[in-house]
């Protein structure tokens, strides 16, 4: 009978922490970057500036409406960057702790893999497809 080949996950260790922090440090960077260019270049943009136009009168509702429209995709965008700068601010508590890597469920450590793709993971695989069956967030 063959044996079973399939390849246990390389998983978290302690030495990992500087790569992790690195990694999470430069997303970070990054998304404040993105940010700061959604905050000079569409939120704070006036109906003038998006259109062009230097009176107010000589618009057409339509380019009002696409200017709202945009302002407030540009505001969803920066919402939800937002909310993941929180979750890479909070993998940054989670490493200066010590309890960055382990699953906040079972305890166990998270799968090296899984934490370079999504390095603000606070579940194992497991635990997390736990989570999303029960429909709890």
């Amino acid at each position: 009978m063959p044996k079973n080949t399939a390849k246990k996950p390389v998983l978290f260790s302690k030495d990992d922490l500087p790569y992790f922090e690195k990694l999470i440090l430069v997303k970070r960077e990054e998304l404040l970057k993105e940010l700061g260019y959604l905050k000079e270049n569409s939120l704070e943009q006036s109906f003038t500036d998006y259109t062009g136009e230097i009176s107010t009168y000589s618009y057409h509702m339509a380019d009002q409406g696409t200017a709202a429209q945009e302002r407030e995709k540009a505001f969803l965008f920066a919402s939800r960057e937002g909310k993941y700068l929180s979750y890479l601010d909070r993998a940054l508590e989670r490493i200066k702790a010590g309890t960055y890597g382990f699953c906040q469920e079972c305890g166990q450590p998270i799968a090296k893999a899984r934490l370079e793709a999504v390095p603000t993971a606070r579940m194992c695989i497991n635990c997390k497809a736990k989570q999303e069956e029960s429909g709890t967030p």
